[in-house]
């Protein structure tokens, strides 16, 4: 599978679970979606979970959480989606995903589809302290 179709992929995904979603007065899904591949090629996806009193947390973590859970450890692309638009993972889960080893260093973040641009997690974080 080419570069192009892998990131294609992992977009696509993002959209598929961002769908936002009012489970309770206060607690709301998808407003952000992320997808995840693995060094296992496997991917991941996850929808953030805003609530009322800011206990809820993002897409990309709720990813990972799947992707550990079902026994992978390394990522090796990322891809998070708001309304349809690409973003950048949060601070939270920019530290979040370096901890999961010293190769995180290296992975790959979608910045654009199109044109295809993408930037590694250690020039997001520079002079990580571990």
């Amino acid at each position: 599978m080419s570069s192009f179709n892998t990131w294609n992929e992992l977009y696509e995904k993002s959209i598929d679970v961002g769908t936002e979603n009012k489970v309770s007065e206060s607690f709301y899904t998808g407003s952000v979606g992320a997808a995840i591949l693995s060094d296992t090629d496997n991917i991941y996806s996850g929808v953030s979970i805003d609530t009322a009193c800011s206990i809820g947390f993002c897409a990309e973590r709720n990813a990972i959480g799947t992707m550990v859970t079902n026994g992978d450890k390394k990522i090796t692309k990322m891809v998070a989606t708001k309304n349809g638009k690409v973003i950048m993972p949060c601070g939270v889960c920019r530290e979040f995903m370096m901890q999961l080893g010293h190769d995180s260093k290296n992975i790959e973040i979608l910045a654009s589809l199109e044109p295809l641009s993408t930037v590694l997690l250690k020039d997001l974080l520079p002079n990580y302290w571990a």
